[in-house]
């Protein structure tokens, strides 16, 4: 029975997906609604009876009533036993089976697949933004986010089914069945039910923005907590501990600040709330008993009039409190929007070809890009490198090279000029076959918080555990990997890294990464400082597997030890974003220029690199 109920609705069903989602609220939420419209409404309908049922039932309890008047002992279960039989059938078999299907369709087929859906297509549209769209954001925010919308999409969802449409059909048949027993006794329901409707609207205008801004607080928190943790090498090796807290605790305290609020909201409800079931109570009893003292209404009418307001007496705290927690949640979910539903920036054009790589030549024609200012990054540079073509690529910090790979890797759009590989424009290709044509090795050489084998495997998941074996030797990785063994026991290629592979050492991170790119086997290959972190011994060994990775390969390796690069095809010097410097290290040399001065000046093979920070 399970089962059926939760495989009403797959949540990874196929979708269009939407580079520019909806930003207002409603139509939003709309797109995952269409998948569960049948759901939806067999809950609506389901919730319905559910409530009508429990009007009926206060109404037969009077009925009751006036049926065991005084005399009719003698022949009360002659004229009403089969009625009663029936009357027990009912609840004893088929008002299980009506909260049953009620129930299965909230808990089982809306809830759980709700949330799943909205944290599926979210996580799905933010990993698909760009790499410089997330470099504008806290991490630990952004993942806030995507966690706390779903549940709060899911609460929504229960709320309208479970408080919202079982309490407007249960105020309704409330209304009929006063109305039926004597329409005056609708009139006090009438007034309660206007300041009530008053006072709920009252309520969520405010409780909407107050909820959003305590989400709002609540993710910087989480935000700024995650720094911390993040980088907590840096935290304890500068003693900024004292800092940090007081960092966080700026934060809490707005949380707070936005929760006080908030919950002032709730108290105000919660006395008006009293005040009112009070009067509801006194005026629909007591009317009902004046109707009664005068001859105009039996017992039972009396009788079910104060169940009646009884039960809504003890409903409209829940009702009112699960009103105000979805518009909370709706708060929330307006919240994560300033996440989920920013739009794509970085799009695949409508025409986008798969590339089609013929040997890995690379045009840059007056490529400019500035990150939207007007200084940094680079400037109406032209650089060709023919197929196979090893590059080496240096300059001062500041000089355009990191610009240069992330505008190679369409981690960000020029902003004039174009880059042409194999002759096919890369913003006319679709990124995911452009970055399969390129391996990169990068300085922060940070792994996923899983296995050695899984990072390694990234390269290249189709490949054998052979093959993986085989990168890992030529990075010189595969006999540390053996030794490995993490805290929960899990050895060797089993073995846990931690996050940003913390686990490892330096060097050890960079020879699986190494591995990793060796596996990929991509024909273009991006070298950011390949051996900065691998000591001299290592790094020789290193060289020669690079030499060997690069076979065959178009090569662009960054460094500022030129011994590593002196022996390229050909070095590209850069300065303020663009080439100043092209040649072999024999030709700069003769120049007499920046390559030859830093050739001169470095200590142990380093550029001597005292500017301002890399662009």
């Amino acid at each position: 029975m399970f089962r059926f109920f939760e495989n009403l609705v797959d949540p990874y069903e196929a979708y269009a997906e939407d580079d520019t989602p909806p930003t207002r609220l409603w139509p939003f939420l709309k797109t995952y609604v269409r998948p569960f419209k049948r759901v939806f409404w067999a809950a609506g309908i389901m919730s319905v009876v559910v409530a009508l049922v429990e009007v009926w039932l206060i109404a037969y309890m009077g009925r009751l009533v006036d049926l065991i008047a005084p005399g009719s002992e003698v022949t009360f279960w002659a004229d009403y036993g089969w009625e009663f039989i029936a009357m027990g059938v009912f609840l004893l078999a088929l008002r299980p089976i009506l909260q049953v299907v009620d129930v299965a369709l909230l808990n089982q087929s809306i809830v759980p697949n709700f949330g799943t859906i909205v944290r599926w297509r979210s996580h799905r549209h933010v990993l698909r933004q760009s790499v410089g769209w997330f470099e504008n954001d806290f991490a630990g925010r952004i993942a806030n986010r995507i966690m706390q919308t779903p549940p709060a999409a899911g609460e929504v969802a229960f709320q309208v089914f479970d408080a919202v449409t079982f309490s407007l059909a249960y105020v309704i048949g409330a209304g009929v069945l006063l109305m039926g027993a004597d329409p005056r006794l609708l009139l006090p329901l009438v007034i309660w039910f206007v300041l009530y409707a008053y006072l709920m609207r009252w309520t969520i205008k405010r409780v909407g923005p107050a909820a959003k801004a305590s989400s709002d607080a609540r993710s910087e928190v989480t935000g700024r907590v995650v720094d911390s943790y993040t980088n907590i090498h840096s935290v304890k090796m500068f003693a900024h501990h004292d800092r940090e807290i007081s960092y966080a605790r700026e934060a809490i305290e707005k949380t707070r600040s936005a929760l006080q609020r908030e919950m002032r909201l709730y108290t105000i409800m919660d006395v008006a709330l009293v005040l009112l079931n009070g009067f509801l109570i006194v005026a629909v009893v007591g009317w009902s008993l004046w109707l009664w003292s005068g001859g105009l209404a039996t017992a039972g009418i009396v009788a079910a009039a104060a169940a009646m307001t009884l039960r809504l007496n003890a409903m409209t705290g829940w009702i009112m409190w699960a009103v105000t927690n979805l518009f909370q949640n709706l708060g929330v979910i307006s919240e994560g929007m300033e996440t989920i539903a920013q739009p794509i920036s970085l799009t695949d054009s409508d025409t986008a070809t798969e590339l089609v790589v013929t040997g890995g030549s690379l045009q840059l024609e007056n490529l400019s890009h500035h990150y939207g200012r007007s200084t940094g990054g680079i400037d109406a540079l032209s650089l060709n490198v023919q197929a196979g073509e090893k590059i080496g690529l240096i300059g001062r910090s500041g000089a355009g090279k990191s610009t240069l790979v992330k505008l190679l890797l369409r981690f960000y759009d020029a902003e004039a000029g174009r880059i042409l590989l194999d002759g096919q424009d890369i913003s006319n290709v679709s990124q995911d076959s452009l970055r399969h044509a390129i391996g990169m090795v990068q300085q922060d050489s940070s792994l996923l918080h899983r296995s050695v084998r899984e990072n390694i495997l990234y390269g290249d998941p189709t490949a054998t555990e052979e093959q993986m074996i085989a990168a890992a030797k030529q990075a010189e990785a595969h006999d540390f990997i053996l030794d490995l063994e993490d805290g929960e026991g899990r050895k060797g290629y089993d073995a846990q890294v931690g996050e940003r592979g913390v686990k490892l050492s330096g060097g050890q991170r960079q020879r699986v990464t190494l591995a990793r790119v060796i596996l990929k086997d991509a024909p273009i290959l991006l070298l950011d400082e390949a051996t900065s972190a691998l000591d001299s011994e290592v790094e020789a060994t290193i060289q020669a597997t690079l030499a060997e990775l690069m076979e065959g390969k178009t090569v662009i390796a960054i460094a500022h030890r030129l011994s590593t690069i002196a022996q390229m095809d050909r070095i590209v010097v850069m300065d303020a974003g663009t080439i100043v410097e092209d040649g072999t290290h024999q030709e700069l040399l003769a120049l007499g220029g920046q390559y030859a001065g830093f050739w001169e000046r470095q200590s142990g093979g380093f550029i001597d690199t005292e500017t301002e920070g890399e662009t």
